[in-house]
């Protein structure tokens, strides 16, 4: 995808600082958000062992639910927990093609899911003996591990506290998860 240069790239940059005075707030300004937390982000997947055994197995997220999809008759749903009340859930849609993951409006970008050091530790252990392709510090971001999951989807093993942002806290409920 290009990237913006020059007088363009310029142009971005300042919209991303005069969106900044306008909206962010420091911590100790802002109001509670209204939300309560993510109950779950659901993803669609092409097999569902092969996505169980990537997650659990592989990645450590217990399953903690499997039941058929109240929209789709035939179709599963199921949850892995990912830590602190949030839940991961996968749909299977069983007679449908489905076209491959691509980054486009509505799209997921990738899911950034905070993992410890030993954890991360682990996690690149574990990609470098499948010898599964990944992105890493080689790309300049310490704590980053950018992998896709068997059904494409994007995700970073993030080794950052959650409500933390490279380095600085932009939650005042930073820190869970050390």
């Amino acid at each position: 995808m290009p990237q913006p240069e020059g007088a363009e790239l310029d142009a971005v940059l300042a919209r991303q600082e005069e969106l900044r005075q306008l909206y962010l707030r420091p911590i100790e300004e802002r109001p509670p958000t209204t939300a309560r937390g993510i109950h779950h982000v659901a993803f669609i997947c092409r097999d569902v062992e092969e996505t169980i055994r990537f997650y659990q197995e592989f990645l450590g997220f217990p399953l903690v639910e499997i039941v058929e999809n109240r929209d789709y008759r035939g179709s599963t749903h199921f949850f892995f927990d990912i830590g602190h009340g949030n839940l991961l859930g996968f749909f299977d849609f069983p007679g449908h093609e489905h076209p491959p993951i691509m980054e486009t409006i509505g799209g997921v970008q990738h899911l950034a899911l905070s993992v410890g050091a030993a954890e991360f530790d682990a996690a690149r252990k574990a990609l470098d003996e499948s010898e599964t392709e990944y992105l890493g510090p080689d790309r300049g971001v310490e704590d980053s591990l950018y992998i896709r999951d068997p059904n494409g989807v994007p995700l970073e093993l993030y080794r950052e506290r959650l409500g933390v942002f490279n380095g600085e806290r932009i939650l005042a409920t930073a820190g869970a998860g050390d």
